[in-house]
């Protein structure tokens, strides 16, 4: 499914399964967390209480997101940082896929930067945290409708849970990138060209694209993330004591 090069796809040989292949969307040094009980759980990692709005520069036309913060404070916390640090800048997006119908862009490796390293390896790597050298990695977090805080580390169908997400991929929904493993999510984002309800559950949508979607249609393999900037809500960006 949407998961890093690392690993193949999980599902067999229907279109369903092709497009989660193609799409391979992150993979290699996950660390297992800990499930935790709610965001306070994580406290080694940034957290966003409240809304963000996040320009993206693409092909010299803006695409504006707005990130969720209250449905998915983690995985909302980590974008925003990451975009308010300068990391997004330059990045490619390394993978499109449109056939045999509209599915996803993807970016946010790092190793895109280099365009020396071989297309190949792009969709393995993640954001190497510098207080510890290690590629930092956020758990999988996404909340039920009718539920006070996300479920961490666990698939709706790993935790039987049978109700919808808030946050859901319709069309133009940013979600996050990771391996089998729900917790390898680091840097790499996708944002869906359609409605793709079979991954509903299974990764964790953090914002939508609210204005731009006309230029998220027209990017290519290849394309750079010209800027990524935090234009609204940086106050409610909380960071780590340690960073």
């Amino acid at each position: 499914m949407l998961q890093r090069l690392r690993s193949l796809p999980w599902i067999g040989l229907s279109v369903s399964v092709v497009l989660m292949a193609c799409i391979s969307l992150m993979g290699l040094n996950s660390s297992a967390l800990a499930q935790g009980t709610d965001a306070s759980s994580y406290p080694d990692l940034p957290r966003l209480e409240g809304e963000a709005t996040v320009e993206l520069m693409v092909n010299d036309a803006p695409i504006t997101l707005e990130i969720k913060g209250n449905e998915a404070p983690i995985t909302a916390g980590n974008f925003v940082e990451l975009v308010a640090d300068g990391f997004y800048d330059n990045l490619v997006f390394h993978r499109v896929v449109r056939q045999p119908r509209p599915f996803v862009v993807q970016g946010g490796d790092p190793q895109s930067l280099d365009p020396s390293v071989p297309a190949q390896l792009l969709g393995t790597g993640g954001y190497i945290d510098p207080n510890t050298s290690v590629e930092r990695t956020i758990p999988l977090e996404i909340l039920p409708e009718g539920a006070d805080t996300p479920v961490y580390g666990r698939t709706f169908d790993r935790a039987r849970i049978s109700t919808d997400p808030v946050l859901f991929h319709k069309r133009g929904a940013v979600a996050m990138a990771r391996s089998q493993d729900p917790d390898s999510g680091s840097s790499q984002f996708y944002i869906t060209l359609a409605d793709q309800g079979f991954l509903d559950g299974k990764y964790a949508v953090f914002g939508y694209v609210t204005d731009g979607m006309e230029a998220v249609d027209r990017i290519l393999q290849g394309d750079r993330i010209q800027t990524a900037r935090v234009t609204q809500g940086i106050e409610n960006l909380v960071r780590p004591e340690n960073s």
